[in-house]
């Protein structure tokens, strides 16, 4: 089944996976076991959130974890990320621990910004992560900014923002900045199709494309449900931004498979549409790519059970964690006194 969005990408060369080394293969299997680690969790904290011990909203990413991984595993320490409110995947394809951010949604002290935080607001600068935005398009500017001062040290700067947020003024305005100073930023449209309850394409004029490259920077689209295209246009970007040759737009076209957040029941969605996209679930697909480049079932399988009881020891110490003291921050966010 056709669904609305047909996209250039689709017929793109697929990777041969039945040529894999086995270095290529042992690193698709980290990248599956952190996509893996992603929807898991993303699942766990739907879980609790139902039972009452996640306060506030959360803004689940099912569906989209290849955008993330794919982007994060050709980055270093050099570079930078802005997230967005669908943040948890952007966090944990960093390298954060499912533990310390679980906490963290659960609001006890352990958590990576001691409870605090929440799941809109995440924030890790030892994971080089700058944030989760829950303004729309706020990333935009935070990685713009970033970039500034990555550049010196060759690093790069990643934004991450839904297809809504291309109509905000951030978006202009950072792009043409970003071109006109040649910084070093990677903006990455994660396009699901809907700015929360509304479909795109009804009330936006002309192609995300189009409006990158209406401002002199170079615009791709990708398929974001194969995660290996998304790691090869992201590290092509990367690369050119480490050379001087200035940011790249990357329009990630996915789908979320849950509603915009969790008192969305997503009705807006046409029939067969969600089913459609499921068949190209991107661990699915994945798991498909690793089979035939010669992965045994058995090893995936066992790799699929171990994030499991991984998701469920954290919940577990999760809800036997400590509530944070009101009167201390975290150290990592602490002043330093002496300084």
């Amino acid at each position: 089944m056709k669904t609305r969005q047909q996209t250039a990408v689709d017929g793109a060369r697929p990777q041969a996976a039945a040529t894999w080394t086995q270095e290529e293969r042992a690193r698709y299997v980290e990248l599956y076991r952190s996509m893996l680690r992603i929807r898991r969790f993303e699942e766990r904290i739907q879980s609790l959130f139902l039972k009452g011990e996640v306060y506030g909203t959360t803004h689940l990413c099912n569906g989209q974890e290849a955008v993330a991984v794919g982007v994060s595993s050709v980055l270093d320490e050099r570079d930078r990320v802005a997230g967005t409110y669908r943040g948890h995947g952007h966090a944990l394809a960093l390298g954060m621990g499912t533990q310390e951010l679980l906490d963290e949604m659960l609001g006890r002290a352990t958590g990576i910004n001691g409870g605090r935080a929440g799941s809109m607001n995440v924030t890790s600068l030892r994971h080089r992560y700058m944030g989760s935005y829950g303004i729309v398009g706020g990333s935009i500017a935070a990685a713009t900014g970033a970039a500034l001062a990555v550049k010196r040290e060759g690093g790069v700067a990643v934004a991450y923002f839904g297809d809504g947020a291309t109509n905000q003024g951030y978006f202009f305005e950072c792009l043409n900045f970003a071109h006109v100073f040649e910084l070093p930023v990677l903006f990455v449209c994660e396009n699901n199709l809907y700015m929360e309850y509304t479909l795109t394409s009804a009330v936006s004029g002309g192609s995300i494309l189009s409006r990158g490259e209406s401002l002199g920077v170079r615009s791709e689209a990708v398929d974001g449900m194969r995660v290996w295209d998304v790691r090869e246009a992201a590290g092509a970007a990367v690369e050119r931004a480490r050379a001087g040759e200035g940011p790249t737009l990357l329009e990630a076209r996915t789908y979320r498979f849950v509603g915009h957040s969790r008192s969305d029941p997503a009705r807006y969605r046409p029939e067969g549409e969600l089913d459609a996209w499921r068949e190209r679930d991107p661990l699915t697909l994945c798991r498909a790519h690793l089979e035939q480049a010669g992965a045994e079932a058995a090893e995936l399988d066992a790799l699929e059970q171990a994030v499991a009881d991984e998701l469920a020891a954290a919940e577990a110490a999760g809800l036997a964690a400590p509530w944070p003291d009101p009167a201390t921050l975290p150290a990592e966010f602490a002043p330093d006194v002496a300084a």
